[in-house]
């Protein structure tokens, strides 16, 4: 009943709940965006909406087609991918449900693989693609489109049925990466799950120790992951100062309504920029 209500409720307030970064109002630096390549949109659009729970909507005058999730925005670029999230530097991406009993059943009856027994420990007991550990969380892995890899987390508290909740690298040196970021994007420092991790607004970034080294992620199906920033301009110039090199400096794009740059983390981590995507 409490997933149907929600449901509902989203049918008639879609456009105030997912259509804008909500945590980017009130904070100055916001996870933003995943960004995907993929040879074939709309099987993506089927991943992200029909199966996910994301909103379709647009933004600039062009009216770019974007998914929308709470405090995180989907774009979908048509362009060939060089593999999947494994082996990449960043391994996956996560999000809290509020029903993931229901959720993984709706992903496997649309004929998504369930990997949640390769990723997890043998603490955890798998049964229909879900694993739970005594005293512990309850989640699960879903492979999309073009190995494109999601963790659900259930969390029966939280504000709408499905919402953003970490990214996670695959790391030879997790705290180096921990203290780069806190460094440079002002996540507060601290652990989950035993791994390096920060915080930012409504987002978990976690490092993980990779047993070899990591693919950079340009080029992937998974390409980049993006920051919102306010007063992006002079954000770029203390990056600048510090002696980042940007891929692609501060760029005014008005088709979209928006600026953005491009750089690469030590690591390979390909990161977009932004100010000012709104649906």
């Amino acid at each position: 009943m409490v997933r149907l209500i929600s449901f509902l409720m989203l049918l008639g307030f879609g456009q105030l709940s997912f259509g804008q970064l909500h945590l980017a109002e009130d904070n100055p630096i916001v996870y933003g965006h995943h960004h995907v390549n993929t040879t074939d949109i709309p099987v993506h659009k089927r991943f992200w909406i029909e199966g996910l729970g994301g909103s379709l909507e647009q933004i600039g005058e062009v009216r770019r087609e974007i998914i929308s999730f709470p405090n995180v925005l989907v774009f979908l670029t048509e362009r060939e991918s060089s593999g999947g999230m494994i082996g990449s530097v960043i391994n996956h991406v996560g999000f809290e449900t509020m029903d993931i009993i229901a959720d993984v059943a709706h992903l496997q009856s649309m004929g998504y693989q369930m990997i949640t027994g390769q990723e997890l420990p043998p603490s955890y007991i798998v049964e229909n693609g879900i694993g739970k550990r005594e005293g512990g969380n309850t989640i699960a892995y879903v492979l999309g489109p073009h190995a494109v890899k999601v963790e659900l987390i259930e969390n029966t508290s939280i504000e709408y049925p499905i919402q953003l909740h970490h990214i996670h690298w695959a790391a030879e040196d997790g705290e180096a990466m921990r203290d780069w970021y806190v460094e440079h994007f002002l996540a507060l420092p601290g652990t989950r799950i035993g791994q390096p991790a920060a915080d930012l607004p409504g987002i978990n970034l976690t490092y993980a120790p990779a047993s070899e080294t990591p693919e950079p992620s340009r080029g992937r199906a998974f390409d980049h992951i993006g920051f919102e920033i306010k007063n992006l301009e002079a954000f770029c110039r203390e990056l600048e100062a510090k002696g980042i090199i940007f891929d692609r400096g501060y760029t005014e794009v008005p088709s979209l309504g928006i600026a953005i740059a491009f750089l690469t983390d030590p690591w390979g981590t390909y990161i977009e920029l932004t100010e000012g995507p709104a649906p």
